[in-house]
Protein backbone atom coordinates (compact mmCIF):
# COMPACT_ATOMS: atom_id res chain seq x y z
CA UNK A 1 0.00 0.00 0.00
CA UNK A 2 1.32 3.45 -0.95
CA UNK A 3 1.96 5.67 2.02
CA UNK A 4 0.70 9.23 2.13
CA UNK A 5 2.80 12.05 3.48
CA UNK A 6 1.64 15.07 5.45
CA UNK A 7 3.40 18.26 6.49
CA UNK A 8 2.41 19.37 9.98
CA UNK A 9 3.39 22.89 11.01
CA UNK A 10 3.96 23.61 14.68
CA UNK A 11 2.53 26.87 15.95
CA UNK A 12 3.01 28.06 19.53
CA UNK A 13 -0.01 30.03 20.70
CA UNK A 14 -0.59 32.69 23.37
CA UNK A 15 3.07 33.62 23.17
CA UNK A 16 5.58 35.18 20.79
CA UNK A 17 8.45 33.04 22.10
CA UNK A 18 9.04 29.69 20.34
CA UNK A 19 8.77 26.84 22.81
CA UNK A 20 6.42 28.69 25.16
CA UNK A 21 2.61 28.92 25.16
CA UNK A 22 0.51 26.06 23.84
CA UNK A 23 1.70 24.25 20.70
CA UNK A 24 -0.75 23.03 18.09
CA UNK A 25 -0.22 21.06 14.93
CA UNK A 26 -1.48 22.62 11.71
CA UNK A 27 -2.29 20.86 8.45
CA UNK A 28 -3.18 23.32 5.69
CA UNK A 29 -4.52 20.75 3.18
CA UNK A 30 -7.10 19.01 5.35
CA UNK A 31 -9.37 18.14 2.42
CA UNK A 32 -6.70 15.69 1.20
CA UNK A 33 -7.23 13.33 4.15
CA UNK A 34 -10.00 11.04 5.39
CA UNK A 35 -11.27 11.08 8.96
CA UNK A 36 -9.17 8.02 9.77
CA UNK A 37 -6.07 9.57 8.23
CA UNK A 38 -6.57 12.79 10.18
CA UNK A 39 -6.72 10.79 13.40
CA UNK A 40 -3.55 8.89 12.46
CA UNK A 41 -1.74 12.15 11.72
CA UNK A 42 -2.85 13.72 14.99
CA UNK A 43 -1.69 10.68 16.96
CA UNK A 44 1.74 10.74 15.32
CA UNK A 45 2.09 14.51 15.64
CA UNK A 46 1.18 14.14 19.35
CA UNK A 47 0.13 17.71 20.04
CA UNK A 48 -2.81 18.29 22.40
CA UNK A 49 -4.69 19.23 19.21
CA UNK A 50 -3.85 19.20 15.51
CA UNK A 51 -5.93 21.49 13.29
CA UNK A 52 -6.93 20.52 9.75
CA UNK A 53 -7.94 23.40 7.47
CA UNK A 54 -10.76 22.31 5.15
CA UNK A 55 -13.20 23.92 2.74
CA UNK A 56 -16.66 24.95 3.95
CA UNK A 57 -20.07 25.47 2.40
CA UNK A 58 -21.28 27.75 5.21
CA UNK A 59 -18.20 29.78 6.23
CA UNK A 60 -14.92 31.10 4.85
CA UNK A 61 -13.18 27.90 5.96
CA UNK A 62 -13.64 24.88 8.17
CA UNK A 63 -11.36 23.76 11.00
CA UNK A 64 -11.33 20.22 12.37
CA UNK A 65 -9.55 19.56 15.66
CA UNK A 66 -8.06 16.18 16.47
CA UNK A 67 -6.55 15.18 19.79
CA UNK A 68 -4.19 12.17 19.71
CA UNK A 69 -7.10 9.79 20.37
CA UNK A 70 -10.28 11.57 19.23
CA UNK A 71 -11.78 14.51 17.38
CA UNK A 72 -12.98 17.42 19.54
CA UNK A 73 -15.57 20.11 18.81
CA UNK A 74 -13.46 23.20 19.41
CA UNK A 75 -9.92 24.26 20.23
CA UNK A 76 -9.32 27.90 21.13
CA UNK A 77 -5.55 27.96 20.84
CA UNK A 78 -5.70 25.93 17.62
CA UNK A 79 -8.16 28.38 16.08
CA UNK A 80 -6.16 31.46 17.02
CA UNK A 81 -2.87 29.94 15.90
CA UNK A 82 -4.27 28.75 12.59
CA UNK A 83 -5.89 32.06 11.69
CA UNK A 84 -2.70 33.92 12.56
CA UNK A 85 -0.65 31.53 10.41
CA UNK A 86 -3.04 32.03 7.50
CA UNK A 87 -3.53 35.81 7.74
CA UNK A 88 -0.29 37.13 9.25
CA UNK A 89 1.07 39.96 7.13
CA UNK A 90 -2.24 40.63 5.38
CA UNK A 91 -4.73 43.40 6.15
CA UNK A 92 -6.89 43.48 9.28
CA UNK A 93 -10.02 41.49 8.53
CA UNK A 94 -12.86 39.38 9.87
CA UNK A 95 -13.61 35.82 8.76
CA UNK A 96 -15.98 33.02 9.70
CA UNK A 97 -14.83 29.54 10.65
CA UNK A 98 -16.98 26.41 10.66
CA UNK A 99 -16.37 24.02 13.57
CA UNK A 100 -18.28 21.18 15.20
CA UNK A 101 -19.24 23.73 17.88
CA UNK A 102 -20.80 26.04 15.27
CA UNK A 103 -19.68 28.89 13.01
CA UNK A 104 -17.29 31.26 14.78
CA UNK A 105 -16.49 34.90 14.10
CA UNK A 106 -12.73 35.47 14.07
CA UNK A 107 -10.81 38.69 13.43
CA UNK A 108 -7.17 39.48 12.66
CA UNK A 109 -5.64 42.79 13.82
CA UNK A 110 -2.62 43.62 11.68
CA UNK A 111 -1.33 46.38 13.98
CA UNK A 112 -1.32 44.13 17.05
CA UNK A 113 -0.56 40.98 15.01
CA UNK A 114 -3.25 39.37 17.13
CA UNK A 115 -6.30 37.18 16.56
CA UNK A 116 -9.62 37.48 18.42
CA UNK A 117 -12.27 34.77 18.31
CA UNK A 118 -15.85 34.99 19.52
CA UNK A 119 -16.92 31.87 21.37
CA UNK A 120 -20.41 30.49 21.76
CA UNK A 121 -22.61 31.96 24.48
CA UNK A 122 -21.45 30.56 27.82
CA UNK A 123 -23.64 27.95 29.48
CA UNK A 124 -23.23 26.40 32.92
CA UNK A 125 -24.34 23.19 34.61
CA UNK A 126 -24.24 22.26 38.28
CA UNK A 127 -21.57 19.85 39.49
CA UNK A 128 -23.35 17.40 41.77
CA UNK A 129 -20.41 15.08 42.35
CA UNK A 130 -18.54 14.49 45.57
CA UNK A 131 -16.22 17.41 46.40
CA UNK A 132 -13.92 15.21 48.48
CA UNK A 133 -13.50 12.78 45.59
CA UNK A 134 -12.83 15.72 43.26
CA UNK A 135 -10.05 16.90 45.58
CA UNK A 136 -8.63 13.39 45.50
CA UNK A 137 -8.54 13.58 41.68
CA UNK A 138 -6.35 16.70 41.93
CA UNK A 139 -4.30 15.75 45.01
CA UNK A 140 -5.53 18.71 47.08
CA UNK A 141 -7.48 19.13 50.31
CA UNK A 142 -11.09 20.23 50.80
CA UNK A 143 -9.80 23.35 52.56
CA UNK A 144 -7.97 24.37 49.37
CA UNK A 145 -11.24 25.01 47.52
CA UNK A 146 -12.65 28.53 47.39
CA UNK A 147 -15.15 29.30 50.14
CA UNK A 148 -16.92 31.89 47.98
CA UNK A 149 -17.24 30.39 44.53
CA UNK A 150 -19.06 27.29 43.26
CA UNK A 151 -17.63 24.37 41.31
CA UNK A 152 -19.48 24.51 37.99
CA UNK A 153 -19.31 22.94 34.53
CA UNK A 154 -18.89 25.60 31.82
CA UNK A 155 -19.15 25.43 28.06
CA UNK A 156 -18.53 27.80 25.17
CA UNK A 157 -17.98 24.88 22.79
CA UNK A 158 -16.68 22.05 24.98
CA UNK A 159 -17.38 21.14 28.62
CA UNK A 160 -14.85 21.82 31.36
CA UNK A 161 -15.23 21.73 35.13
CA UNK A 162 -14.28 25.10 36.66
CA UNK A 163 -12.64 24.57 40.05
CA UNK A 164 -11.79 27.76 42.00
CA UNK A 165 -9.06 27.42 44.63
CA UNK A 166 -7.82 29.88 47.24
CA UNK A 167 -4.26 30.60 46.09
CA UNK A 168 -1.85 30.05 43.22
CA UNK A 169 0.32 27.83 45.46
CA UNK A 170 -2.51 25.29 45.54
CA UNK A 171 -2.29 25.03 41.76
CA UNK A 172 1.41 24.21 42.12
CA UNK A 173 0.82 21.01 44.07
CA UNK A 174 -1.87 19.50 41.84
CA UNK A 175 -1.30 16.13 40.15
CA UNK A 176 -4.30 14.84 38.18
CA UNK A 177 -5.59 11.27 38.33
CA UNK A 178 -6.91 11.41 34.77
CA UNK A 179 -8.11 7.80 34.57
CA UNK A 180 -10.43 8.40 37.51
CA UNK A 181 -12.10 11.52 36.07
CA UNK A 182 -15.20 9.72 34.69
CA UNK A 183 -16.02 8.25 38.13
CA UNK A 184 -16.39 11.74 39.61
CA UNK A 185 -17.46 13.80 36.60
CA UNK A 186 -20.64 11.79 36.20
CA UNK A 187 -22.58 14.53 34.38
CA UNK A 188 -19.87 14.86 31.69
CA UNK A 189 -17.45 11.92 32.09
CA UNK A 190 -15.08 13.13 29.36
CA UNK A 191 -14.95 16.76 30.52
CA UNK A 192 -11.66 18.45 31.32
CA UNK A 193 -10.90 20.10 34.67
CA UNK A 194 -9.84 23.74 34.84
CA UNK A 195 -8.66 24.80 38.32
CA UNK A 196 -7.84 28.48 38.82
CA UNK A 197 -7.00 31.16 41.38
CA UNK A 198 -7.91 34.85 41.14
CA UNK A 199 -4.85 37.12 41.37
CA UNK A 200 -6.53 40.52 41.04
CA UNK A 201 -9.48 42.22 39.35
CA UNK A 202 -7.68 41.88 36.03
CA UNK A 203 -5.70 38.65 36.33
CA UNK A 204 -6.04 34.96 37.12
CA UNK A 205 -3.75 31.91 37.19
CA UNK A 206 -4.92 28.54 35.93
CA UNK A 207 -4.08 24.98 34.94
CA UNK A 208 -5.99 22.73 32.58
CA UNK A 209 -6.19 18.95 32.87
CA UNK A 210 -7.41 17.18 29.75
CA UNK A 211 -10.45 14.94 29.83
CA UNK A 212 -10.18 11.16 30.02
CA UNK A 213 -9.73 9.58 26.59
CA UNK A 214 -8.17 12.63 24.97
CA UNK A 215 -4.67 11.19 24.86
CA UNK A 216 -3.08 14.05 26.81
CA UNK A 217 -2.77 14.95 30.50
CA UNK A 218 -2.36 18.73 30.74
CA UNK A 219 -2.72 21.63 28.32
CA UNK A 220 -0.27 24.46 28.86
CA UNK A 221 -2.47 27.46 27.87
CA UNK A 222 -6.14 26.97 26.98
CA UNK A 223 -8.34 29.37 25.04
CA UNK A 224 -11.82 27.87 25.34
CA UNK A 225 -11.48 27.15 29.06
CA UNK A 226 -10.07 30.64 29.73
CA UNK A 227 -13.01 32.14 27.87
CA UNK A 228 -15.71 30.31 29.79
CA UNK A 229 -13.80 31.04 33.01
CA UNK A 230 -14.11 34.75 32.23
CA UNK A 231 -17.88 34.39 31.85
CA UNK A 232 -17.99 32.37 35.09
CA UNK A 233 -16.18 35.12 37.01
CA UNK A 234 -18.53 37.74 35.61
CA UNK A 235 -21.52 35.65 36.70
CA UNK A 236 -20.37 34.51 40.14
CA UNK A 237 -17.60 36.86 41.35
CA UNK A 238 -17.72 40.27 39.64
CA UNK A 239 -21.51 40.31 39.80
CA UNK A 240 -21.81 44.10 39.73
CA UNK A 241 -19.95 44.38 36.42
CA UNK A 242 -21.43 44.23 32.94
CA UNK A 243 -18.07 43.55 31.31
CA UNK A 244 -14.81 41.94 32.35
CA UNK A 245 -11.35 42.18 30.80
CA UNK A 246 -9.09 39.46 32.15
CA UNK A 247 -5.55 38.22 31.59
CA UNK A 248 -5.23 34.49 32.23
CA UNK A 249 -1.69 33.26 32.96
CA UNK A 250 -1.09 29.58 32.41
CA UNK A 251 1.65 27.12 31.48
CA UNK A 252 4.12 27.67 34.33
CA UNK A 253 3.89 24.06 35.44
CA UNK A 254 4.96 22.82 32.00
CA UNK A 255 7.56 25.57 31.53
CA UNK A 256 5.43 26.89 28.65
CA UNK A 257 4.10 30.16 29.99
CA UNK A 258 1.53 32.07 27.97
CA UNK A 259 -1.25 34.62 28.35
CA UNK A 260 -4.85 34.61 27.12
CA UNK A 261 -6.77 37.89 26.87
CA UNK A 262 -10.41 37.31 27.80
CA UNK A 263 -13.31 39.71 27.27
CA UNK A 264 -16.66 38.70 28.78
CA UNK A 265 -19.88 40.71 28.74
CA UNK A 266 -23.33 40.28 30.29
CA UNK A 267 -26.50 41.24 28.43
CA UNK A 268 -29.78 42.55 29.83
CA UNK A 269 -31.08 38.99 29.60
CA UNK A 270 -28.06 37.80 31.64
CA UNK A 271 -26.52 35.88 28.80
CA UNK A 272 -22.74 35.82 28.64
CA UNK A 273 -20.73 36.57 25.51
CA UNK A 274 -17.05 35.68 25.39
CA UNK A 275 -14.12 36.65 23.20
CA UNK A 276 -10.51 35.56 23.56
CA UNK A 277 -7.44 37.09 21.97
CA UNK A 278 -3.87 35.99 21.57
CA UNK A 279 -0.65 36.00 19.61
CA UNK A 280 1.28 33.08 18.14
CA UNK A 281 4.51 32.13 16.37
CA UNK A 282 5.46 29.39 13.94
CA UNK A 283 8.01 26.97 15.35
CA UNK A 284 9.07 24.51 12.64
CA UNK A 285 7.38 21.57 10.97
CA UNK A 286 7.38 17.80 10.90
CA UNK A 287 6.72 15.39 8.04
CA UNK A 288 4.51 12.42 8.80
CA UNK A 289 3.84 9.29 6.73
CA UNK A 290 0.63 7.34 7.16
Amino acid sequence: MTKKSCEVLRIDVFTQTPGKGNPAGLVLNGDDFTNQEMQQIAKKANFSETVFVCSSQVADMRFRFFMPLKETELCGHGTIGTVLALLQGTISQEITVETLAGVLEVSYDKDKNEVTMKQNEAIFKTFSGNRSELCHLLNIQMGDLSDELPIIYGNTGVWTLLVPVKTESILDKMTPRTKEFPKVLTEFPNASIHPFAISSKEEARARHFSGFGSGSVEDSVTGTASGVMGAYLLKYFFKEKRQLELLVHQGKHLNQEGVVKVSASKSELKTYEVKISGKACLNGKINISI
